[in-house]
């Protein structure tokens, strides 16, 4: 691919430095889990038994997240399981449930959608081959942002919209580049490395076509 990927070893400047940087798109890799052993721990299973079924190879897992500065800020988006309260201290644009739609009634059941203005990716320091510099034009960075209108909210881990791949966060992730006129096709995970659901993003993009042809995201909640 054409973007420009830096060593693992840049990923630990965090947010620090952004005021150096003038525009565009960064995607991070993170580990499945990172931070949180349960979660690393399910992804594994998880990964074992698709391996097994397969036929193939298990390869470590991969959760994307996004720095973006438009023509005036910086902004984090990432997928993540819903927070206490309302969500607005740390720019919670979107909500859904995960596994059933009946049981995003609880909290516990449900993920949120973030694009938080000058926020921090939690887990960057265990980031891999990051970051991956997608474009470095604040105009894109900007059409990325305008895009969040139209993101789609279906079931966490579950294939509503046909697609082969069940829903997570790499699919919330690889829609919003595909739509902002990158090709997320060509972005790959680290070396070794999977990230589950990207396919179902990039599917979903290019079936609904441009956002100018779609009304503004209703939320579940």
């Amino acid at each position: 691919m054409t973007a420009e990927r830096n060593t693992p070893s840049t990923a630990s400047r965090a947010t620090g430095d952004h005021a150096d940087r003038r525009g565009g798109v960064d995607l991070y890799w993170l580990p499945l889990g990172a931070g949180g052993s349960l979660v690393r721990v399910n992804g594994r299973v998880f990964e074992r038994a698709a391996s097994l079924v397969g036929h193939r190879a298990a390869f470590d897992l991969y959760h994307a997240a996004l720095e973006v500065r438009s023509l005036d800020a910086l902004f984090v988006i990432e997928m993540t399981p819903a927070g206490p309260g309302d969500g607005t201290s740390r720019g919670v644009v979107a909500a859904g449930p995960v596994g059933t739609s009946w049981a995003g009634r609880w909290r516990v059941f449900r993920y949120e959608l973030r694009c938080w203005a000058d926020g921090a990716i939690p887990d960057i320091d265990h980031a891999v081959e990051s970051p991956v510099q997608l474009t470095s034009d604040p105009v894109h960075g900007q059409r990325l942002i305008d895009q969040l209108a139209f993101i789609p909210t279906p079931v966490w881990g579950r294939d509503e919209f046909g697609t082969g791949e069940m829903w997570n966060s790499n699919s919330f992730i690889s829609w919003l580049i595909e739509r902002t006129g990158i090709n997320a096709a060509v972005v790959d995970p680290p070396a070794g490395g999977r990230a589950p659901g990207w396919r179902a993003g990039i599917v979903e993009a290019r079936r609904t076509g441009s956002a100018g042809h779609l009304g503004p995201r209703r939320g579940r909640f």
